[in-house]
């Protein structure tokens, strides 16, 4: 049964609205009732909760070119502030079951890719300038035009190639993996552990927290990033507290004096929208292109999110196009405005409210249930933030595979558009660096179309964009070149 006709038997058999909520979030209309849609909001937030967790573990764990530091009390304020203000916004302006929060894998560019480059506020400006420029796109319809310029199977592999980064970040911040020093006289860059071997008690709950996560997934229970997460906190506190432990890290498991508190808001606004453009050892092409890695990751993410969820909940249109798709798409826009303005990183849709969909979710009024619960988490921060990295980051490896398994859809068997894909995948983890990732596919792409005799297929668009790429990779010779080094 297709899409379009599931929604047509939902109609026909939906009952008429019983209340002026009902009428205005097509409750009915969409064959949904206010239990489904609030159960909807309750897993779709306890699938995505766990970016209160990460999303300061990540940012909190970078330093700025200037060696500062974020705060995590104030992180978990701004993710679950944005989260929450964004998440209600879509479901009052775009009527569809699609949470909002700060973006894995965009986080992962600010944190490790952005910040060491310029200032915390610098950086943040470049998020809010990224979501501008969405806007814009989404206003003039560029946006569309952008997308159809680059293969899919390339958009696929940027996916597939941040996952394995994140999961990458996931085993150096528990130190399952490290970094060998330079004394050691060694050809191998990393190791197991500290000292070639896994040691101490929270490499036991790292370990422990990444059997349980890949369990829960593989039985797909719902929320099992969160249950993980959750339980691996409560066994560290406990290990904590009769265990001799030199150190966990950022963050020592330990049980707060008080589990409510007053939200910090003291992130809120610190950007500078142009600020990058003017930092120290930071050329004018490094910015464009670190603002064109955000599109990039933006775009594809939340394209693919938002078909995915309406499909999933059968809201496609006989075209198979999306409901409002034009407001939904400016409010994603919005959100990573919202982002970069809250120092939270961009904001960007959740695949993961697929979960409420499975709940019976079919309207935006499973939002204002899930923005909610965002809101109150506001006031836990206390509660938020004794996490350990031990026990988050099997999330970041579990996050890493659900993205892995875009390499699905890639034709191997096609070189033109394997090896641009292979490159993107291996270059971002190996150097640490999403946006080299993206400038070796490109041009490889590029390249080989070329030498092929099938330049004619590449779209402008992409030649200028690997053109940007060049200067990027080439830089130092051209800066010799020019006299400028």
């Amino acid at each position: 049964m297709s899409e379009s006709q599931k929604v047509a038997d939902r109609s026909d058999a939906a009952p008429p609205a019983v209340n002026s909520v009902d009428r205005f979030f097509k409750i009915s209309e969409r064959g949904s009732t206010f239990g489904r849609e609030i159960r909807g909001g309750f897993a779709t937030f306890f699938t995505m909760a766990y970016i209160l967790v990460l999303n300061p573990i990540i940012l909190g764990s970078a330093k700025d070119k200037f060696g500062h530091q974020l705060d995590a009390v104030q992180l978990t304020t701004a993710t679950a502030l944005v989260a929450a203000v964004m998440t209600i916004i879509m479901g009052v302006g775009g009527n569809l079951p699609l949470a909002l929060a700060a973006g894995l894998g965009l986080n992962a560019v600010v944190a490790f890719q952005i910040a060491p480059l310029m200032s915390w506020d610098d950086a943040m400006g470049l998020i809010v300038l990224e979501g501008l420029l969405i806007c814009v796109l989404v206003v003039t319809g560029l946006r569309e035009a952008v997308m159809h310029a680059i293969p899919q199977p390339l958009k696929q592999a940027i996916s597939v190639g941040i996952g394995l980064f994140i999961a990458f970040i996931g085993f150096v911040d528990a130190g399952f993996v490290s970094r060998i020093p330079d004394a050691a006289n060694t050809t191998v860059p990393v190791q197991l552990g500290g000292t070639g071997t896994l040691t101490g008690w929270p490499m036991l709950v790292f370990c422990l927290g990444l059997l349980l996560t890949i369990g829960l997934l593989a039985r797909k229970v719902k929320g099992s990033i969160l249950i993980s997460i959750v339980g691996m906190t409560a066994v560290a506190i406990v290990i904590n507290s009769i265990a001799d432990i030199k150190t966990w890290g950022l963050t020592t498991p330990s049980w707060p004096g008080n589990l409510v508190d007053t939200p910090d808001f003291g992130l809120i606004g610190d950007f500078d929208l142009f600020g990058a453009f003017s930092a120290p050892g930071v050329g004018v092409i490094t910015v464009v292109l670190l603002i064109f890695t955000l599109i990039l990751s933006d775009f594809f993410d939340t394209m693919g999110t938002v078909v995915g969820v309406s499909a999933e909940a059968g809201l496609l249109d006989e075209e198979g196009k999306v409901p409002n798709l034009g407001r939904v798409l400016l409010i994603d826009g919005a959100a990573a405005v919202a982002g970069g303005a809250a120092s939270a990183s961009s904001a960007t849709s959740y695949i993961e409210s697929a979960a409420g969909v499975g709940e019976g979710s079919r309207t935006g009024f499973s939002n204002l249930v899930t923005g909610g619960l965002f809101a109150l988490a506001l006031f836990l921060t206390p509660l938020l933030t004794i996490v350990p990295l031990q026990a988050a980051a099997p999330a970041l490896v579990a996050v890493g595979f659900l993205m892995m398994t875009q390499v699905k859809h890639i034709d191997w068997d096609r070189y033109d558009i394997a090896i641009p894909a292979f490159l993107t995948i291996a270059v971002m983890p190996f150097t640490y660096s999403i946006t080299n990732g993206i400038g070796a596919g490109f041009l490889a792409y590029v390249v080989i179309k070329t030498v092929l005799g099938k330049a004619k297929e590449v779209h402008w668009l992409l030649w200028g964009t690997s053109a940007l790429f060049l200067v990027y990779f080439a830089i130092d010779p051209i800066e010799q070149l020019l006299g400028a080094k």
